[in-house]
């Protein structure tokens, strides 16, 4: 057995029958990584007959001079319990990389290697459990088990079955949001590359990427169509209909809690009163705000999402929602309707990462909250490690700091 390079064709016909296939281990993620200064590899294991045993996207960068370090994005493509294969695979591709002045291979591997139990958090480990010793035991060292987003990619995911996810499942406060996004005539939208331009003004508080790199991550991917760009506006013909109906709904209401007034000043009906009051006075605004919205021929954006689409699974790559319409609850509203598009055609939607710090003082509280709302599983992956190939440049590498500087949180290959 030994380590070759492998065709596109080839590579690509491997991975796509893969059980851990994704989409950070194709043609069109190396492709994307060369616009950021990637150089990349595709190799595999190959036996006597020329069978493919495993395979890896490698994603090659300097670090110091005349030497590199690789990165496998989600991992190889390998059965990573049989403890074998993945020794052999491991001493080839270090001989392999020796002779190419790669220091060494970071991989965070698409394995899941436990679920967490999301009503009480406790954690549910499964048949992948050991596969953290098979790779200490073949000299990969694991980094540390970072509870929030300090890795090159997210630790912990929320995944959505959508064959499984109807709003009944989700929580009260879910079907609230879901419904005011709604009423307020949110518009969910699913929009070309034309569109990157505004899809990036959401983003851009919240990544430090350039606009030309969703444009690069939209072209690459759209050449198979493999990727969609969702986009939330506000529709304020409708918001000024819903807002007429639902204030002359209350005003009935009202109406009505004056005249029990009249006869009867209980508490409880002063407070209905009050609380009507202000649900009117809610509504009043909104039909000030939708008929400026009208006269001034506005049209706002608010919300969006770049979504990539690989076997069974859609994945929440990007998301993002301007925070001065937080009111409307746009981001509720976008993941609502992103379950409801890849429900016929996917089995799963992946929301990204959430953090292992379930804790409510943690944070990010409120994005776990927020994602859990939906119902999700929640796995936590095997982590990270390093397979170092040459052990006395990484030592200086380590103490010198470069890798701290190398693989700090603006690296460009986050994308939690």
């Amino acid at each position: 057995m030994h380590i070759q390079t492998l065709g596109t064709r080839e590579f690509t016909e491997f991975q796509e029958n893969h059980p851990l296939s994704n989409f950070y281990q194709t043609i069109n993620y190396a492709l994307l990584m060369a616009e950021c200064g990637y150089d990349y590899d595709l190799v595999g294991l190959v036996n006597e007959e020329n069978e493919i045993l495993a395979a890896s996207l490698i994603l090659l960068k300097p670090i110091g001079i005349k030497c590199y370090y690789g990165y496998a994005p989600r991992g190889f493509l390998i059965d990573y319990q049989n403890t074998a294969l993945v020794e052999i695979f491991t001493k080839e591709l270090k001989n392999y990389y020796y002779e190419k002045n790669v220091i060494f291979i970071k991989i965070n591997p698409n394995v899941k290697a436990a679920t967490i139990e999301t009503k009480n958090f406790t954690k549910i480990p499964n048949e992948n459990e050991y596969v953290p010793d098979i790779l200490a035991n073949n000299g990969y060292k694991r980094l540390a088990d970072n509870l929030y987003f300090e890795a090159q990619l997210p630790r912990f995911n929320a995944i959505v079955n959508l064959r499984e996810s109807e709003p009944p499942l989700f929580s009260k406060n879910t079907k609230n949001k879901i419904r005011k996004g709604i009423r307020k005539g949110l518009k969910f939208e699913k929009c070309d590359k034309e569109k990157i331009n505004i899809f990036y003004e959401l983003m851009k508080n919240k990544k430090d990427n350039s606009e030309y790199y969703y444009q690069d991550y939209y072209t690459v991917f759209a050449k198979d169509d493999a990727i969609d760009l969702f986009l939330i506006s506000i529709d304020y013909d409708n918001f000024l209909q819903n807002s007429q109906y639902f204030y002359n709904e209350e005003s009935e209401k009202n109406n009505h809690l004056n005249n029990k007034l009249a006869s009867n000043g209980s508490e409880r009906t002063i407070n209905a009163k009050m609380q009507s009051d202000k649900v009117m006075l809610t509504y009043k605004n909104d039909i000030m705000e939708a008929t400026k919205g009208i006269n001034e021929n506005k049209k706002e954006y608010i919300a969006g999402a770049l979504v990539i689409k690989h076997n069974k699974t859609a994945s929440i790559i990007f998301s993002s929602y301007d925070k001065k319409y937080k009111r409307f609850a746009p981001n509720y509203f976008l993941h609502y309707n992103l379950i409801k598009y890849y429900q016929n055609d996917f089995e799963f939607l992946d929301l990204n990462g959430v953090v292992g710090n379930f804790k409510e003082d943690n944070p990010y509280s409120g994005l776990n909250r927020f994602k859990l709302s939906f119902n999700p599983e929640v796995y936590e992956y095997a982590g990270e490690y390093d397979l170092i190939i040459d052990e006395k440049s990484y030592e200086i590498f380590l103490h010198n700091g470069v890798l701290a500087k190398t693989f700090n949180k603006n690296d460009i290959l986050k994308n939690n």
